[in-house]
């Protein structure tokens, strides 16, 4: 009895031992992974530009390699798009009746692939997205909205448009606009930003998707972070990550009308949503077609119809008006407004002297450096987003070393 109770003791000891080692193995484990992930967010060109620079192009080098073998491995489908290209490229030169059509065509899918791109950019997962809505579609629509009831008609000739707006040369009618007038004339262009910010919401879906499917624990933060919510959502108390929570439980509880309305409204915490579907294996096209629904329709009808109203040319004037009354400063800050104003009427009516020296107005200056500032950060972001992923791949190299030893 004495032996029996003396190995009792001696197992209870080793079991509290294991969970001792197993606690304190973990706690280490969790203290490399925080100063892991430190050492990468350190990776940024202007705290070591040089290492920077360096992993960025070993990563652009591993990632051109990957996609090599990718394509290889579909050389079939590589195959089949070159002679498709080369069939396409044959009807491009070749002079014939059908040559208004390719052109056509071509102006067609060249101004969508255009929109679509820079609704990728928006919503892609590269460190931080450009926000093409204020940048390109918004002041787009807004020109559009402007011209309208500046011409009594969106019939604008064609070229210039859309490079240029011009107002047709027959006059329209007075109060001829309406706002159902202006939403299909920016439809097309709206529709496609929206489609490709549905399409760069596609990286969080297939990176949890892959990573449930493997089983094997993948080092992606917002993941790591989207699993420890999971396990443990008694412990949410600030308001992120308890709106966090909500999306989750929306998405994972209603499906498909459940991303459609996380879809449907401005939402930062959409790639939870991503995260979420591709977890619990939700079907591609239940997600991606719930995902192209709202951003591509429901979402850019409500955000169409937000600067379309806010940019017609009563609430325009106002606006102005309302600025004078501003204290002191007020008449000063006018004044440019108003001459910008002025500027784009005459433009539009195609009245500016061409011989004459325009003067540039503060506005559009100020626009323009807004834009250049912004895509320079976001390039910026791209190279240290690639070489924090490089710095990312050699800490699980050596940390895959070191548990071999």
């Amino acid at each position: 009895m004495a032996e029996n109770g003396t190995d009792c003791e001696q197992r209870r000891f080793g079991l509290a031992k294991e969970q001792h080692n197993g606690r304190f193995q973990d706690s280490l484990l969790s203290e490399r992974k925080k100063r892991d992930i430190e050492e990468r967010q350190s990776i940024v060109l202007w705290r070591k530009p040089l290492i920077t620079l360096q992993y960025f192009f070993l990563e652009t080098l591993i990632n051109l390699k990957d996609w090599s073998i990718k394509l290889w491995h579909r050389r079939r489908m590589v195959v089949f798009f070159l002679l498709l290209l080369v069939i396409l490229s044959v009807a491009y030169y070749i002079e014939g009746a059908h040559q208004q059509y390719v052109q056509y065509v071509e102006k067609k899918c060249l101004w969508c692939a255009y929109w679509v791109g820079l609704g990728i950019l928006s919503s892609v997962g590269l460190g931080t997205g450009l926000h093409t809505f204020l940048l390109y579609l918004g002041p787009h629509i807004a020109s559009v909205t402007l011209a309208a009831y500046e011409c009594n008609s969106v019939n604008f000739p064609e070229p210039p448009y859309p490079d240029e707006i011009i107002c047709p040369d027959e006059e329209g009618t007075e109060g001829a606009i309406s706002l159902w007038t202006i939403i299909s004339k920016v439809r097309l262009e709206a529709c496609m930003w929206g489609a490709g910010t549905a399409i760069g919401e596609l990286p969080p879906y297939f990176m949890a998707r892959a990573a449930r499917l493997s089983g094997v624990e993948t080092d992606d933060e917002e993941y790591a972070e989207f699993e420890e919510m999971l396990e443990h959502p008694q412990t949410a108390q600030d308001f992120a990550t308890r709106a966090k929570l909500a999306v989750q439980n929306l998405v994972q509880k209603v499906g498909f009308l459940g991303i459609l309305a996380c879809a449907s409204i401005p939402n930062p915490l959409f790639d939870l949503a991503g995260i979420t579907c591709g977890h619990f294996l939700v079907p591609f096209w239940t997600f991606f077609g719930a995902t192209l629904i709202g951003k591509a329709i429901i979402k850019m009808h409500i955000q169409k119809l937000f600067v379309i109203i806010t940019f017609s040319k009563h609430i325009v004037e106002q606006m102005v008006s309302l600025i004078g009354i501003v204290p002191s400063i007020g008449p000063s800050l006018q004044k440019p407004f108003q001459e910008y104003l002025e500027a784009q009427r005459k433009k539009l009516h195609h009245k500016v002297d061409s011989g004459l020296p325009q003067s540039e107005n503060w506005l559009s200056w100020a626009f323009e450096k807004l834009v250049i500032i912004m895509v320079f950060y976001f390039i910026l972001s791209i190279i240290n987003s690639m070489a924090q992923s490089y710095a990312k791949r050699l800490q699980q190299s050596k940390l895959s070393v070191e548990k071999t030893k």
